[in-house]
């Protein structure tokens, strides 16, 4: 649903020439009207041109008449719009989005048919008992291999990103330089080779 609101001053027409517009409107839902949708894309197609709404629902870009206006986010329906014809150099919309909704086919969990069967699964289950199952699982090798393969939990790739990020300020956000690369290196490293010699 797109409400049209006109606003400005007139703009001479060039002959054979489509008249510049600026563009701009607010995006709401249609479960929050109060706030704006952030991060809707709007879009020309077939110009190859178009923004997003910032974090109020807010947005602007210039377009011609008779461009086709596409409005889409994620999760909700893809809304299209036409840039009107008109003597006015500023146009603002207000842009409600309807939600869209997919249903999944029924799921059916289906229990054990009678008692009687979950008895005997449960009887028939051969769990280990035995003190020496976890004496086996808890020796040194298997519990190096472990810390060796287990990939990093949630603290430890936080504490990676946040050291590269102060490597990162270091490096004032330029190229990480490659000590392979830097030819007084290679000179230094040639020197030191022939005083081996």
């Amino acid at each position: 649903m797109v409400f049209l609101l006109v606003l400005g001053g007139s703009n001479a027409f060039g002959q054979g020439k489509k008249n510049i517009i600026q563009l701009s409107g607010i995006i709401l839902s249609e479960e929050d009207t109060t706030n704006g949708v952030p991060g809707v894309h709007i879009y020309v197609p077939k110009a190859g041109r178009g923004t997003t709404s910032n974090r109020v629902g807010y947005f602007s870009m210039p377009v011609l008449e008779g461009d086709e206006i596409v409005i889409s986010a994620i999760g909700y329906e893809k809304q299209y719009y036409q840039i009107p014809k008109t003597d006015k150099d500023n146009l603002t919309i207000i842009v409600e989005l309807v939600t869209d909704v997919t249903y999944l086919d029924e799921v059916e969990i289906m229990p054990f048919p009678t008692e009687e069967v979950l008895k005997e699964a449960v009887i028939a289950l051969n769990l280990p008992l035995s003190e020496s199952v976890n004496e086996e699982n808890l020796n040194d090798e298997l519990l190096r291999l472990m810390i060796e393969t287990t990939p990093m939990d949630a603290s430890m790739n936080s504490s990676w990103y946040l050291n590269n990020w102060v490597e990162y300020q270091n490096d004032n956000f330029g190229p990480r330089p490659n000590p392979l690369l830097n030819p007084f290196n290679w000179a230094k490293f040639f020197k030191s080779l022939k005083k081996d010699k």
